[in-house]
């Protein structure tokens, strides 16, 4: 429906007024009448379309009906569709008369001139802003869906800048403006028609903290463009140029989608009309277009890497218990020769050249002695149909590797984004207790991004649980649905010590891996049945006791607790298989025992093997130091029986002493950059 504006007329003087392109005026011909008429006839120019409303029917004019009865609540619509070429060069006149007069007892002439004001974005999202017959006040969602899209400008462009760009109000690069989304306003028409008309750009209060808009005029000097809307600014005067008929603005988003904000946002156009002198202006036309922020994005194992990182290690010293986790949690001591994660580095390296994506090696100095990278860090993206750049998101743990994002990965086309816990972090705040499926679909609704997995206490009470402001972000980008599972049940609590995700050629392209220790205790007792019994645990490593397959399966204590882990697992693979649409053909169960009590909390007995590093068909696996059967370990030997059909390669990182012995394994101490989505986020329907 198009906008429509009433217009009073006079008998006394002649009106002037401006109709936009698009709209619809309706004329007030009962208020202007005089007081004896009871009819009245209408006409005007060729470029005027005229219609009469009466008993709810709409008369195109001409018609075959010379007067209407003013009796009947007439209403008279005009509307134009060319452009004046001059101010005033249009004209409608309404005609008054009395019961069966022949002569007019009065004329109300009303001037017009057409105009076009139009706030267009690319509402089409192919890329460039275009005319759109789409309703720009609205967005959205799915592949048939419409609405104009920001990103939140969390990059640096300027090197030598402390803060990302949506922190300041200043263009300080070509490549900032690259970051942002186009708004264009067209203005045609007689250019001295502005003179008395007010062209004003707005935003709305509550939406003002959250983007920022730039504005050059007709320069493309950089330092021409200023910050014109957002924050304090709530309205811009826009004077159109007298040889343009287009202003471009430039719009950067300041803010991710949260808990009170939807991440929509909506720019207005007014067309003020200039009052006399004493009198306020009176608006005529808005024009809006709504834009909506990009969410952040998380990738997971099934994507291409195409970056990987790890911290260096020196040898020895004595370990602060902040940043390892310990069953006393208290410090102690490693000797140099077992400390030293120099192999551990090589061996990842060694891997990220397998998979063909280079290593970066974050050295002692900017990670002050913290070597749990996944913790401090998840990798992800924003989109826009104009850019994609990737997004670090910072945990609220802060421990020694804090500094790093901002410091060396945050800069042009790289942004950055946190969250901190005002009411204290706790280990569910790391970020290995954060993962993400692949893509999915659940009962027929399609997840294309797959869903987040997050750690929790449920479902017992009063324990850890992800800061409410971590989860409330997750859960507000909205494209990848939070699923909450029980992790509290181990000591460091987090997800990746029980699960994860690698490719695979057929069913969904993917399997899950649950740590099993039923598995595990299937595997030892089918040794034990071969003869293997007295093989041995931690072969190869000094001051580590070494038990054997027997001494496992005659544990009852061992036993017991395992049962109890395995309880925890089987509630979480129920949760997985109804939250992601799994059946058990798509869950590989790896063998993995656990040690611990239930107070404390769950620790893995030997290297978790289910904590991986994933690139592409490259699996670098903690070393398990398995019992040795049939001159391999029978551990690993599994683990390739279970994942090598799936085209996968296995390679086994022995990071006992310089990971496992402080809680944590291979993913723990490395992190992945991936390759974005191919499926656009705007097509989800959530």
């Amino acid at each position: 429906m198009s906008q429509q504006r009433r217009v009073q007329l006079s008998v006394q003087r002649p009106t002037s007024t401006v109709c936009v392109l698009g709209t619809e005026l309706s004329l007030d011909v009962r208020g202007s009448a005089p007081k004896d008429a009871v009819a009245f006839h209408v006409q005007g120019t060729p470029g005027v379309k005229l219609y009469v409303v009466h008993d709810s029917q709409s008369i195109k004019l001409p018609s075959s009906v010379g007067r209407w009865p003013l009796g009947t609540h007439p209403e008279v619509l005009l509307a134009m569709d060319t452009l004046s070429k001059d101010v005033g060069d249009e004209k409608v006149r309404i005609s008054y008369f009395r019961e069966a007069g022949g002569v007019p007892v009065g004329r109300a002439m009303l001037y017009l001139t057409c105009v076009e004001v139009s706030l267009d974005a690319d509402t089409g999202r192919s890329g460039a802003v275009s005319r759109t017959l789409l309703d720009k006040a609205t967005w959205t969602w799915g592949p048939d869906g419409h609405g104009a899209i920001l990103l939140v400008n969390c990059d640096r462009d300027d090197p030598g800048a402390e803060t990302p760009d949506n922190r300041d109000t200043a263009i300080r690069s070509y490549n900032d403006l690259k970051d942002m989304s186009q708004m264009v306003l067209r203005t045609r028409g007689p250019r001295t028609i502005f003179t008395s008309y007010r062209l004003l750009l707005h935003v709305d209060f509550s939406d003002s903290d959250k983007v920022g808009v730039f504005y050059g005029g007709n320069s493309v000097a950089l330092e021409e463009y200023k910050h014109v809307l957002g924050g304090s600014k709530l309205s811009y005067t826009v004077k159109p140029s007298r040889h343009q008929e287009e202003s471009v603005f430039y719009v950067e988003g300041l803010a991710f989608p949260d808990v009170s904000f939807s991440g929509l946002v909506a720019f207005h156009v007014t067309l003020l009309e200039s009052p006399e002198k004493g009198q306020l202006e009176t608006p005529i036309f808005t024009d809006t277009v709504v834009f909506r922020v990009a969410p952040w994005i998380m990738t997971p194992n099934t994507l291409a890497p195409l970056e990987v990182f790890a911290c260096r290690w020196v040898p020895g010293g004595w370990l602060s218990p902040v940043w390892c986790w310990t069953g006393s949690h208290i410090p102690f001591f490693l000797p140099p020769s077992v400390d030293d994660n120099e192999d551990f580095v090589e061996a990842v390296r060694a891997l990220a050249e397998k998979a063909k994506c280079p290593l970066t090696v974050c050295p002692l100095p900017e990670n002050r002695h913290d070597r749990w990278i996944q913790d401090e860090v998840e990798f992800g993206y924003v989109q826009a149909p104009h850019k994609t750049f990737p997004v670090v998101f910072d945990s609220p743990r802060d421990r020694g590797l804090k500094d790093f994002p901002v410091k060396k990965i945050l800069g042009p086309d790289f942004g950055y984004v946190a969250r901190q816990a005002p009411e204290g972090a706790s280990s569910l705040d790391s970020f290995g207790n954060l993962e993400v499926s692949p893509p999915v679909t659940v009962r027929g609704k399609e997840y294309p991004l797959g869903r987040i997995l997050i750690g929790s206490s449920f479902p017992r009470f009063g324990g850890r649980r992800m800061a409410k402001a971590v989860k409330d972000f997750l859960v507000a980008q909205k494209v990848q649905a939070p699923v909450e599972l029980f992790s509290d049940w181990l000591l460091v609590g987090h997800v990746d010590e029980f699960l994860s995700f690698v490719p695979a050629p057929d069913r969904k392209g993917f399997r899950l891996l649950l740590a099993s220790p039923s598995a595990c205790y299937q595997l030892f007792k089918e040794k034990q049945e071969e003869g293997y019994g007295e093989a041995v645990m931690f072969q190869g490593l000094e001051k580590v006791p070494k038990p054997t397959i027997n001494e496992i399966l005659s544990n009852e204590g061992l036993r017991k607790f395992n049962c109890y882990v395995q309880s925890c697992i089987s509630w979480n693979r129920d949760i997985l298989k109804r939250t992601l649409g799994l059946a058990e053909p798509d869950i590989v169960d790896i063998p993995q025992l656990f040690h611990g009590d239930v107070a404390s909390g769950a620790e893995a007995f030997f290297p978790d093997m289910v904590n991986m590093l994933v690139l592409g068909r490259h699996l670098g696996i903690p070393k398990p130091f398995g019992p040795t059967v049939g001159g391999q370990c029978c551990l690993e030997q599994r683990v390739r029986e279970l994942l090598e059909p799936l085209g996968l390669t296995c390679t086994f990182i022995d990071d006992y002493f310089s990971y496992h012995v402080l809680s944590g394994e291979v993913h723990c101490g490395t992190n992945v950059r991936r390759k974005p989505f191919a499926f656009k986020w705007w097509h989800v329907v959530p």
